[in-house]
């Protein structure tokens, strides 16, 4: 409907995967939106039988989260608009951890009050990104998981240039500044649509620590968690959101060659 992000969609599919012809980055383009309906319909229906949707998701690699959790006593988790992403709602009412998540408002204010609503009805605890730094020390310190979406563009003040798909991408350096300054683990996790109805919640093993310092360690971190990611949307492309302009801000030297 909207050809910006449909043409904006299409060019983001062609840098991932340049080996597609032009027919099958369009074949791509067609299933994520449809997956992107698949996901509004998942969201309505949080609103309404959300208790209902437990028996609907699956989780795997559990075992991960819990050895962080018994050791360290808390956790960072970064995850992505994968699959229908807000069904990790859901996660602490499946593996029985406090949970609370960072998120920015939607751009439809009206929705924004909704979604929140649906994200706290099975005790999820939102962190507006404003406000963020705070509240996340407050909820490690109180044991919690602490999830952060990190597969959207940053700014240039904020990111890291770390490599996602072969191309420089701006990613926040938040996960891995907070990991480094508390010692706490990061660990992967991403829900994907196996079916119409059924999900699966994935959690992968914490990512080994970084072998060098400061703001080396900070950009080697970063870039672990954007493989990560890219793994994931590797094995369900159809499931990811790519009509978010996800290389937006570029590189100094890049916008000055282009300039």
């Amino acid at each position: 409907m909207l050809r910006r992000r449909r043409l904006l969609a299409l060019s983001n599919i062609a840098i991932a995967f340049p080996a597609l012809s032009a027919a099958e980055r369009r074949a791509l383009c067609r299933r994520a939106y449809r997956h992107l309906g698949m996901v509004a319909v998942d969201v309505s229906r949080m609103l309404g039988r959300g208790d209902r949707l437990l028996e609907t998701v699956s989780v795997v690699g559990r075992e991960h989260l819990d050895g962080v959790m018994t050791r360290v006593g808390r956790a960072l988790a970064v995850t992505a608009h994968l699959g229908s992403w807000e069904l990790l709602s859901l996660a602490p009412a499946l593996v029985g951890h406090p949970v609370s998540i960072v998120v920015r408002p939607l751009d439809a204010g009206w929705l924004d009050p909704l979604v929140a609503r649906a994200r706290r009805s099975h005790g999820m605890e939102v962190i507006a990104k404003s406000r963020a730094a705070r509240e996340i020390l407050e909820a490690l310190r109180g044991g919690r998981v602490v999830a952060l979406l990190l597969d959207q563009n940053a700014s240039r003040r904020e990111g890291a240039f770390v490599p996602f798909f072969g191309r420089l991408a701006s990613t926040s350096r938040s996960a891995a500044v907070l990991s480094l300054r508390s010692g706490v683990p990061i660990v992967p996790v991403f829900i994907r649509r196996e079916s119409p109805v059924r999900h699966v919640i994935t959690f992968e093993p914490p990512l080994p620590e970084p072998e060098r310092y400061g703001e080396a360690a900070v950009i080697e971190l970063t870039a672990r968690c954007t493989e990560a990611i890219e793994r994931a949307v590797r094995a369900a492309p159809e499931q990811w959101l790519w009509m978010h302009d996800r290389w937006r801000t570029r590189p100094p030297v890049e916008a000055t060659v282009r300039a």
